[in-house]
């Protein structure tokens, strides 16, 4: 939950202090859990939505990619030709992404929502969350190419 947390706003003290606040607040709200989902999924959505709360008050803003000229969607493979991947340098590189990629990118890649989920929990069309990824995969895969272990077809 911690890495959910620190993914979406990217910053340790800030995620810490957003799992204190999710922690509390599932235990207050323990009586509204259904069943309907497993708890960690519920305790999940209950953390991604507190670190996106927190991200709105920062005033964190998606390009609205619906005004903007439509550009082929179809999804670009991220292939590398290497047999040992840094995680460090990974991790680097996604957080040096603009906070909006970062999240979409995190969120289907990481947290394994779909487009359709992403637009409602970020309240963005899922073609933006689309654009949003491959805005992201495309700045990654830059980012990425400017360090030497790492080569692209």
């Amino acid at each position: 939950m911690y890495n959910t947390s620190l993914r979406i706003v990217g910053n340790e003290n800030d995620a810490e202090d957003i799992m204190q606040e999710s922690f509390l607040n599932a235990l207050i709200r323990i009586n509204n859990y259904e069943g309907q989902v497993s708890f960690g999924a519920w305790l999940k959505k209950i953390v991604i939505n507190r670190s996106l709360d927190y991200l709105k008050k920062r005033h964190v803003i998606f390009e609205d990619i619906d005004k903007l000229p439509i550009e082929e969607m179809k999804e670009e493979s991220l292939f590398m030709e290497t047999q040992e991947f840094d995680l460090k340098r990974i991790k680097n590189a996604i957080s040096q992404l603009p906070e909006g990629y970062r999240i979409v990118l995190s969120l289907y890649l990481i947290e394994g929502y779909d487009h359709e989920e992403i637009s409602g929990i970020l309240n963005i069309s899922s073609v933006s969350s689309r654009s949003q990824l491959l805005r992201a995969k495309r700045k990654l895969r830059f980012l990425l190419s400017k360090d030497e272990v790492f080569s692209f077809n």
